[in-house]
Parts: C-alpha cells; structure tokens; sequence
C-alpha cells in the first residue's frame, strides 16, 4: 500500500516507529508543518487526514502529526500545509491570513491552516465542541465555536485576532 501525500502516493518508512511529523519533515522534505512541543500540546504539527478535495479545501480530520506513526496511515491520504495550495494559487484561508496579519513569526500557522481547515469540517459533520449550547442541533461558526475549536492551536507571538478575523472572513457566518 501506500500513503497519498499532498497528492502523491508514497511508500510508508521502513521503521513503524517513525511519526508522520517526522518522516513528512526528514524524508519527503515537507518541512511546513512544524516540531513544536513534539507532545501534541500546540498545533503546530497538524495535517488534515482523508480530506474531500486533493488540496485540503474539503477538510479532514485534523490530527497532531507529532503524536501519530506514519504506518498507521497506509492507504490514507494525509495534506500538509504545502497540499493547500493549488495549481499555484494560495487556498482562501492563506490569503485572508495574509491580509488580516494572522501570523507574525510564523511558526504555528501552518497548523493554524490545517486546524482551521479541519475544524469547519467537523462543524459541517454536525460534530459539537464543548461550548455547543444545543447538541441536537447542527453547530454553527459562532465567535465563541471558532475560539473553543482553535485553543489547541497555540500562537507564541499573540497574533490570534488576526487568526480569528482570517478564519471568520473565510467560513463563519457570525464568528465576527
């Protein structure tokens, strides 16, 4: 079998105990996604996992790509941040973060994109988060939604209003 990258079907490590993070960064040089607390504890590792569309557009389960073994995915299709972007032009959310400064050193963002990315999937699965005030409804992207959602992204440099305002500009209905 074989792991579908950003598009590209290649053979799973040799060495099961291999993380995705690293055989991503170390052996097929995506190095967007980054090795920040290697505990699963700030974001900045996410990938998106089966998403609808080759680029990430259509989602995927976001996962930490520190705390996951490359062999558990075999025959799944992983995107990394540099799958969002396609035929050269950036994915919507990366031009509205450039346009709301959602990143000052950078570091997190591509986890900060992946995350984002995931998270308007599982609201569109109907999946609730802690602040859900109706679970027999379907969740919507409220202020309060996108904040409780993205907290597992950690941003050292303080930049999440700009985060925010990217994501709500991007997807959310109310979230401004």
């Amino acid at each position: 079998m074989a792991i579908t990258i950003n598009g590209r079907a290649v053979a799973p490590p040799a060495d099961p105990r291999v993380t995705l993070l690293d055989w991503a960064r170390e052996h097929l040089h995506l190095t967007g996604s980054k090795k920040g607390c290697n505990q699963g504890a700030c974001g900045a590792c996410t990938m998106l996992v089966n998403p609808v569309s080759g680029n990430g557009a259509g989602g995927g389960e976001r996962i930490l790509s520190c705390l996951a073994l490359a062999v558990q995915y075999d025959g799944r299709s992983i995107t990394t941040v540099e799958g969002l972007a396609e035929a050269g032009d950036l994915h919507p959310l990366q031009r509205a973060f450039i346009e709301h400064d959602g990143f000052q050193c950078g570091y997190c963002t591509p986890g900060q994109l992946c995350s984002a990315i995931g998270m308007v999937a599982e609201i569109e699965r109907g999946v609730p988060s802690h602040v859900t005030a109706d679970l027999s409804a379907s969740p919507r992207l409220t202020h309060d939604e996108l904040r409780e959602r993205m907290s597992g992204n950690l941003c050292r440099c303080g930049a999440y209003n700009g985060i925010v305002a990217a994501i709500a500009e991007t997807y959310a209905e109310e979230a401004a």
